[in-house]
Order: C-alpha cells, then sequence, then structure tokens
C-alpha cells in the first residue's frame, strides 16, 4: 500500500511566509527558511514554497528565497509562483527545487507543462490549479471553475477538464486548492477531490481547509487524495506532522512515520 504525503506549506509574499482565509487578508507567520526547517524536522514528507504575488506583481520567483530555504532541507522541495518559461523553471531548480509548480503560466501557454517535462522529467512537474465551486450550478463541483493570478482572475475553464488536459500534456501531479476551503481549517472540500483523482492517473494533493487529522483522513480516503497540504496548522502551532501522523495511522491512514 502507498502511503500518504503529508505536505506543509509556504506562501510567501516579500520574502516573507503568509496566511489568510480564501485568498484574502494575510498574516505574517514567519521566515520561509526557519518554517521549512521546522516542519521538515516535526515529520513533514514535503515542503511546498508558493510565491503568491510573483504572477500579480508581473515577476519572477525569489530565487533568493529559493535557496536560502533550500539549504535547510533534506526532503522533497517544490517551488511555485512566477514560474512562465523552462528556463525560468530552470533558475528555480538551481536553486535548490526538486519540483516546480505552475499555474497561471501553463493555463496561459499549455505547452509549458511539455518544455518543463522535456528538460526534467514528468515527476519535476506540478500543475497547481485554484479551484471555486460553481455556486448557483446543478452540479457546482463537475463545472468548478478554474482561478489564476492567486485567485484573482476567472478562467471561464472547468477544474476537471483543466486536470485531465495537464494530465495529458506530461503534469506529474496536480495540486488542487479549493477556494472555498482555503484557511477556513474546516476541512478539505472532499467531493472535488476525488472527482478530480476519479478523472486522473497521475497523483493528486488535496490542499485548502485543513483543521485537524479527523479531515486529513476524510480526504484520503473519502477524497482519494494521494497527498495533503497544510498551512496555518503547522505555521501557528495547532499540530506538527509527527503528530498528525501518529492520530493517522490510528486511524488506519498508511503514513510513513518519522523516526
Amino acid at each position: 500500500m502507498l502511503t500518504k504525503r503529508i505536505i506543509a506549506c509556504l506562501d510567501v509574499r516579500s520574502g516573507r511566509v503568509v496566511k489568510g482565509v480564501q485568498f484574502l487578508d494575510l498574516v505574517d507567520a514567519g521566515d520561509p527558511a526557519e518554517l521549512a526547517k521546522r516542519h521538515a524536522a516535526a515529520g513533514a514528507d514535503e515542503i511546498v514554497l508558493l510565491d503568491i504575488t510573483a504572477t500579480h506583481e508581473g515577476r519572477g520567483t525569489l530565487l533568493d528565497t529559493v535557496r536560502r530555504t533550500a539549504k535547510e532541507l533534506f526532503i522533497p522541495f517544490t517551488v511555485g509562483g512566477g514560474i512562465r518559461s523552462a528556463e525560468e523553471a530552470a533558475a528555480v531548480f538551481d536553486a535548490g527545487a526538486d519540483k516546480v509548480s505552475i499555474n497561471s503560466a501553463a493555463i496561459a501557454n499549455p505547452a509549458l507543462i511539455e518544455a518543463i517535462g522535456r528538460s526534467f522529467g514528468a515527476q519535476a512537474v506540478i500543475v497547481a490549479i485554484d479551484a471555486r465551486r460553481a455556486q448557483g450550478s446543478a452540479d457546482p463541483v463537475g463545472e468548478a471553475e478554474v482561478f489564476v493570478s492567486g485567485g484573482r482572475a476567472r478562467t471561464g475553464r472547468h477544474v476537471l477538464e483543466w486536470a485531465r488536459e495537464a494530465e495529458a500534456r506530461g503534469a506529474g501531479e496536480i495540486l488542487l486548492t479549493s477556494m472555498d476551503a482555503d484557511g477556513t481549517r474546516a476541512g478539505f472540500d472532499c467531493e472535488l477531490t476525488a472527482r478530480v483523482s476519479e478523472a486522473v492517473e497521475i497523483p493528486v494533493i488535496a490542499s485548502g481547509g485543513a483543521g485537524s487529522a479527523e479531515h486529513f483522513a476524510q480526504v484520503f480516503q473519502a477524497g482519494k487524495a494521494h497527498a495533503a497540504l497544510a498551512a496555518s496548522i503547522f505555521h501557528f502551532g495547532i499540530a506538527d506532522a509527527r503528530a498528525l501522523k501518529q492520530e493517522l495511522a490510528l486511524r488506519g491512514v498508511a503514513v510513513r512515520l518519522p523516526c
């Protein structure tokens, strides 16, 4: 049985980790290098750093922040935000990342997925999807919409359709964030996660809404997620990955327990 992965997320703005609710009301959570080191030591399987304002500000990823953070890590490290070309992806890999996450740029130029994959392998390409349910629709999950530019802009594209295309173009994983659940600590959107997991064969990372071990168990079981990502519950000392994994193991979820 494949173990489920617990991923700690660092949303970075101006070199500092921030966290908000539904992509708004951001508050400072600390230094990315220090937090990454702490989360790794506490048993996180991977770290994801997202430069959340790079696309909106029309700039590349803050490479100095990536370098400082990478030096603290001994586990897989993913970086996203502001990566608009294979050359920019190469610079992020050179700065210490193991994988890159692309979102807005992939929607604008889907061939970017293939271009990065050709150079670095599919396992190094994660396509991030910021999703919002289609309120008022007869099928709000099936017609959930993709948003870009840090959740600021609608695309008119359906999440399920885009996930399938991303896989066909060579994405190695999907990072699915529920904008409706983000930062609420009320639980992942298990229905949306399950629909995406059923639509593709590549791993799906669930994001948005983590507040307890029960929520992780639900998204691994009902949501069919391969991995789950959280920020708030780790940054503000509500739980650490070690304690979370121990509780998940008691609930019958296969996880890699830290030594």
